[in-house]
């Protein structure tokens, strides 16, 4: 066993020092990143060449320039044309539709994010749920799990994989090909849509038969906008501000949980979506949003008289002006720990907040004062101008698609021609994955299925700095000679096994880390750790590698995957959900993927 340094030392404490900072959300997950990039040259553990070699690495390169494939794609509608074909195929069988639309997800991220392929379907599958009388908590979560075993399908299906070939290359091992991990990654995709067929109504929420299929399989939007009522018009009183504190907005959805999304001041100026702390004035007109019981209560109270029918606001309430949309906190979104006041949407984007969902509750009161967390459904109302305007803004995954026009359908041809580029390139000539894949996403550019400035805009940059600030903890890892005595101890401690029972093992240790730390950093500081504890045990590994790269997508048990946390607020799922069927597909992922390794590797 090779002799404990303080290099050694400062390696594993910087390690611990990162682990425990992705765990308690101190600060986010790209600053711990860019921590590492800084402190580790500082403390002279690498160079600081190697600190901001992760910057221009092969893998961060490519990774960017998978987003803005995938960001092509979807701009030209090319993943929606495929959900009508592919729902005539299933037709109204529950099974069918979950195997149809998984496999197509699962092939879709195979070659770009999966939370892409997740995000681009979330609005297909609701309508799916409501047309067919399905509840979507039967159909969301498959799909969703199909999404993240799609990313085992190539090498460029995941963060993992993309960046498994700059991981080996100090250790001299031969890199991965694009479609190596393929048979594995279609084992694992089969295996967990098969649990989903074979065992669904015993891991899925609503299975039990005297659930309401009706009520369930309505899209989470309708389904609150039946809760908060529609529309309703009233006239304040005449002495209505007299001998009284001044009557806000907010006031009176806290009193009465009636959001009022229009006033009129005097003479005859219309506030449409008006602030929170906007003041309400005698002989106003209001358009509400509410429960008729809630509004009939506020007007006999305040002395209102309620209109039967809209009259002043009618044109600005239409269905062509405005509507009400959900809209859900993407992952890593900037949104994510801010509340609804801090974020100011009435007077940024002159839209209203009706509730929040979250995890089986709706909040109507005091939303100003709740810190949204990802996977959040917010429910706005606002002109469908005002609503596009913040759809752009990001942040918000909308699963009302408000933005159709803004499609481009006849570059189409274009976006495929440019991905069937970049893959002929990396499958047919020897160049670098970087490069083919940036001479797609430049194509797209060139012909105009992106401007540059969308391009830049659909990279997340968190990631790219999550990647870039880590590899140089991984190269500090090997090159002081920490992953080496961390590898012995750990075989020290388990003895001498098998090279398949090795496998096992690191495999439970991956799935273990990427529950606690993103799967980028799992897979940083384990490739190193496990393909010397490979070396030294007389197993092979590029295999032990490999698992790492796969394992670190066996993240079904809690819903801290992107993902999972997408998908959790639209199919009402509570964290015991995900357990349930989480820990079936994980145990299912572990049994398949060491099965596949040994038959094929």
């Amino acid at each position: 066993m090779p002799q404990l340094t303080p290099e050694m030392i400062m390696v594993m404490a910087m390690i611990a020092v990162a682990v425990f900072l992705f765990v308690v959300e101190w600060v986010r997950v790209d600053v711990v990143a860019i921590i590492m990039m800084v402190v580790l040259p500082l403390l002279g553990l690498v160079t600081p060449k190697e600190a901001f070699s992760g910057l221009s690495s092969n893998a961060v390169v490519s990774i960017i320039a998978v987003i803005i494939i995938g960001a092509g794609l979807d701009r030209t509608g090319v993943i929606n044309r495929l959900v009508g074909p592919i729902v005539r195929l299933a037709g109204k069988s529950q099974s069918r539709i979950i195997i149809f639309i998984s496999l197509t997800v699962a092939g879709i991220s195979s070659f770009m994010q999966n939370i892409g392929a997740a995000a681009l379907f979330l609005p297909a599958v609701q309508r799916i749920s409501k047309n067919l009388k399905i509840p979507i908590s039967k159909l969301l979560m498959p799909i969703g799990f199909s999404a993240i075993l799609g990313g085992t399908i190539t090498l460029v299906g995941s963060s993992p994989l993309i960046l498994l070939n700059d991981l080996i290359v100090p250790f001299n091992l031969r890199p991965f090909g694009l479609f190596e991990v393929t048979p594995v990654g279609l084992a694992l995709v089969a295996s967990g849509i098969g649990c989903f067929v074979l065992f669904g109504r015993f891991i899925l929420p609503g299975g039990k038969a005297d659930d309401s299929a009706d009520q369930a399989a309505r899209p989470a939007a309708a389904q609150i906008t039946d809760d908060l009522g529609g529309p309703w018009e009233l006239i304040t009183p005449d002495d209505f501000t007299h001998y009284r504190e001044p009557v806000t907005v907010d006031g009176l959805r806290r009193r009465y949980l009636v959001n009022v999304v229009g006033l009129t001041e005097p003479p005859d100026f219309r506030v449409m979506n008006p602030a929170p702390d906007q003041q309400i004035r005698s002989r106003a007109c209001l358009a509400v949003h509410g429960q008729e019981r809630d509004v009939r209560r506020m007007a006999e109270e305040e002395g209102m008289t309620l209109r039967p029918e809209l009259d002043v606001f009618k044109n600005a309430l239409a269905e062509h002006a405005s509507g009400v949309v959900e809209a859900v906190v993407a992952p890593r979104s900037a949104l994510a720990g801010k509340t609804l006041n801090q974020l100011n949407l009435a007077d940024r984007f002159r839209v209203t907040p009706l509730a929040v969902h979250r995890q089986g509750e709706t909040y109507r009161a005091e939303l100003g004062q709740i810190p949204l967390r990802v996977g959040d459904a917010i429910l706005l109302q606002g002109s469908w101008k005002r609503l596009q305007t913040l759809h752009a803004e990001g942040g918000l995954l909308f699963t009302t698609p408000i933005d159709a026009e803004q499609l481009r359908p006849e570059k189409a041809i274009f976006a495929g021609l440019w991905l069937a580029v970049a893959l002929v390139m990396i499958l047919v000539f020897n160049i670098q994955l970087s490069v083919c894949l940036m001479t797609g996403a430049l194509g797209m550019i060139l012909t105009k299925v992106l401007t540059i400035d969308e391009a830049y805009a659909s990279v997340d940059w968190r990631t790219v700095f999550l990647l870039a600030g880590l590899i140089p903890l991984g190269i500090a890892t090997e090159k002081s000679g920490a992953a080496a005595w961390i590898a012995h101890a750990v075989l020290g401690a388990i003895g001498v096994v098998p090279p398949i029972v090795l496998l096992a093992v690191i495999g439970l240790l991956s799935t273990a880390f990427t529950l606690v730390i993103s799967n980028v950093g799992a897979t940083v500081l384990l490739v190193p750790l496990v393909v010397n504890m490979a070396l030294a045990a007389g197993a092979d590994p590029r295999m032990a590698a490999m698992v790492v790269g796969l394992a670190t997508s066996n993240s079904f048990i809690l819903p801290t995957h992107q993902v999972n946390a997408l998908y959790m607020g639209p199919g009402r799922y509570r964290s015991v959900d995900f357990m349930k069927a989480g820990g079936l597909i994980s145990v299912v992922f572990l049994a398949v993927m060491i099965a596949m390794l040994y038959l094929f590797f």
